[in-house]
């Protein structure tokens, strides 16, 4: 009797840890679009050297949204040497999805080039995209700008 009740208990546990892996295994989305971006200067900027902005996006597309963040910028952009982070907050809708989520941006550039990544704020999806993780792809072409975002969500 002991033999079938540890068994039964085996089979369950074996149950629930495959369904929490299955729950646990999310499906990778993609939204492209378009945005303009309005960044204004900031006073007072935090320190010599730096620099301090508001940034306000429309974003259009698979992601219809607004956003407002501040930026932080250093070095010299003229000389082509230069960085910059920033915090900004989307509220829209993802996929027929209403809510909003925070993107984090950290980028340089050099003699080498431009390098940038943008990526969702873990745990600052709210409404129905509480839980969103994604790397958004900034784009610039002719001083058009567009986006590519991969993007998950719990089902």
């Amino acid at each position: 009797m002991l033999r079938l009740i540890t068994a039964a208990a085996s089979i369950a546990l074996l149950s629930l840890f495959a369904l929490a892996q299955q729950k646990e295994t999310p499906v990778t989305h993609h939204a492209r679009g378009t945005f303009t971006v309005n960044v204004q200067p900031l006073t007072p900027p935090p320190a010599e050297g730096l620099g301090r902005f508001s940034i306000d996006k429309q974003i259009h597309g698979d992601l219809e949204a607004t956003t407002k963040g501040e930026m932080i910028s250093g070095g010299d952009p003229k000389q082509g040497m230069a960085g910059y982070v920033a915090i900004e907050i989307v509220t829209g809708v993802l996929g027929g999805r209403h809510g909003s989520f925070a993107l984090q941006h950290s980028a340089t550039m050099d003699q080498n080039g431009a390098k940038m990544t943008v990526v969702v704020v873990p745990g600052s999806g709210t409404g129905e995209l509480k839980g969103i993780a994604g790397i958004f792809t900034i784009h610039v072409d002719k001083g058009q700008h567009s986006y590519d975002f991969d993007y998950t969500l719990p089902e």
